[in-house]
């Protein structure tokens, strides 16, 4: 017999799933930010070689 009332995980599955999808979004704009900033380190690094 089918149980009544709400489905037992899907609050909390909903809410695990937010909070994850947050966390990897927040992961790969750091990864993506780091990497622009190495860019940028490097090309500094670069034109400061050139002029020496």
């Amino acid at each position: 017999m089918a149980k009544k009332g709400k489905a037992k995980n899907t609050v909390n599955k909903a809410k695990h799933t937010k909070l994850f999808n947050r966390k990897k979004a927040k992961l790969k704009k750091e990864k993506e930010t780091r990497k622009e900033r190495l860019k940028t380190i490097a090309k500094m690094k670069h034109t400061q070689n050139e002029t020496l």
